[in-house]
């Protein structure tokens, strides 16, 4: 056990304040539309259901010439107008509400970005997705360094005191309560990043290659799109009809020559904020040329869908959300306090080294 525990408090001592700062920083996403809410106006506007009257709002957000469009949700009243780097909230009748050049104009996106990709785009997002793997050795290690401690179980929310004693138990007590909840958040986080992982997790149910597959878009060619040709008014409802419990989440244009229009919706039974439910519209022509009915998809696809909710507290109401939130504040204060217990113990070490040190040499 000697080697684990090492490896276990080197490792903590090292990535400690990551982990720290990516459960801080996803529990604060936890309650983003909550907060927006709160702070934007339209934000608490019922979500618009009708077919036409969604063809077009599509239209007038359109004529900005974006990117994409994220659409309002039940929990969120306005749609999210992409252009690149640049973006706006719109209300539901069309009106900007605000607008910014970069994602450090609004907190929420600069929050998601370090949470995501650490501002560093695909790298942070491996180097994030490498965190989430330690992450989950922690937790199975941390098993294993309980065990042998098991008869001395405490359970307190903080330590009784700041000194390393009481850390080191508050961190091995707090830590196996909250392990179930710590492994599932690290370990969602990880299959949304490293698909081989996901594939790897779902081995028991999914074929290998199965979710890639399944998820992967049309193999449609698009021609050049043609706006004049992108009735919105007509695509949007006849997108809905093929699938009347849905609601429209996401348009998104092509972003290279031969890329279809995608279309995301988000069915009635659907876990996924924005659905995996799809249509394809050919930018040349505006018409419907594939569809993707996620609830047919196959079993492993539909349990990666869930990754993303399950980690995000998507689901279950305010009362998983909680559980969520404590497992994110938990995952901070526990690698917030391994770095300064594990640093403290090596600083004081060193002092007492020197202290030795200077003695020898003063009675030689």
């Amino acid at each position: 056990m000697r080697w684990i525990d090492l490896l276990h408090r080197w490792t903590g001592g090292l990535i400690g304040l990551l982990l720290a700062l990516l459960g801080l920083s996803g529990t604060i996403l936890l309650w983003k539309d909550a907060w927006l809410r709160w702070t934007l106006p339209g934000a608490a506007d019922a979500r618009v259901t009708d077919p036409a009257a969604l063809g077009d709002l599509t239209a007038r957000l359109m004529a900005e010439a974006p990117a994409s469009v994220l659409f309002a949700s039940d929990s969120f009243g306005l749609n999210r107008v992409n252009f690149g780097e640049r973006g706006a909230y719109f209300d539901q009748a069309g009106q900007v509400v605000a607008r910014w050049d970069s994602v450090w104009g609004r907190p929420e996106l600069w929050l998601f970005d370090f949470h995501h990709y650490l501002f560093s785009g695909e790298t942070g997002e491996t180097i994030a997705g490498i965190a989430g793997l330690i992450g989950i050795g922690f937790v199975v290690t941390g098993i294993l360094l309980w065990w042998r401690t098991r008869r001395t179980f405490r359970f307190r929310l903080v330590p009784k005191r700041m000194s390393r004693p009481a850390i080191v138990t508050h961190h091995r007590d707090l830590g196996m309560v909250m392990a179930p909840l710590l492994l599932l958040s690290m370990t969602t986080g990880t299959m949304m990043v490293f698909r081989p992982f996901a594939e790897l997790v779902l081995r028991p149910i999914s074929p290998p290659g199965e979710v890639a597959a399944t998820l992967a878009p049309p193999k449609v060619k698009g021609g050049a799109i043609d706006r004049a040709a992108l009735d919105w008014r007509r695509i949007v409802p006849e997108a809905l009809a093929r699938y009347p419990d849905a609601e429209l989440r996401v348009i998104a244009l092509p972003k290279k020559p031969g890329d279809l229009v995608s279309i995301r919706l988000k069915r009635r039974a659907e876990w996924l904020p924005n659905g995996r439910t799809g249509v394809w519209v050919d930018p040349a022509t505006g018409r419907i040329v594939a569809a993707r009915d996620a609830l047919a998809m196959p079993t492993g696809a539909q349990w990666f869908n869930k990754a993303y909710p399950l980690h995000s507290g998507k689901i279950g109401g305010t009362l998983y959300r909680l559980l969520i939130t404590l497992a994110g504040l938990t995952l901070t204060m526990l690698g917030s306090f391994a770095v300064w217990s594990f640093w403290t113990e090596r600083g004081r070490k060193r002092a007492g080294s020197r202290r030795k040190r200077a003695v020898a040499i003063g009675t030689a």
